[in-house]
């Protein structure tokens, strides 16, 4: 049974910085071989796409965050980190970790994504 939990949302001022965490547990196949995403969604919008890595460290990100946030993991804990600097108000959203075999030119689609977390809010005043 897979798991996400994420955590470190919180509320901060703009300019601030925190950093989210996603640890995942239960996979059947090796943690490593998933890509692993960000999704953010605010109420009564649409989920949007954040940023992706793979098991090859490829990152990718929306061009809103791009320069501010930076996707990385660390396998040996199977955690996934969103370092999130310089946060504007309109990053105020509920934060979501997804997991997949999702080939990198689709890490975009949350459709292609198998596993979700519960989410962790993030406030930025």
């Amino acid at each position: 049974h897979v798991q996400l939990v994420e955590s470190g949302g919180g509320s901060v001022q703009a300019g601030e910085s925190l950093r989210l965490s996603c640890a995942a547990s239960g996979f059947t196949r090796t943690r490593s071989s998933y890509c692993m995403g960000w999704f953010r969604q605010a109420p009564g919008k649409e989920r949007e796409w954040v940023a992706s890595i793979d098991s090859y460290k490829n990152r990718k990100y929306t061009a809103s965050v791009k320069g501010r946030f930076t996707i990385y993991q660390e396998h040996a804990t199977h955690t996934v980190y969103l370092q999130m600097n310089s946060l504007k108000a309109e990053d105020t959203v509920m934060y979501y970790c997804a997991a997949g075999l999702v080939r990198f030119e689709s890490v975009t689609n949350d459709d292609r994504y198998n596993y979700w977390g519960q989410g962790t809010q993030v406030t930025v005043s």
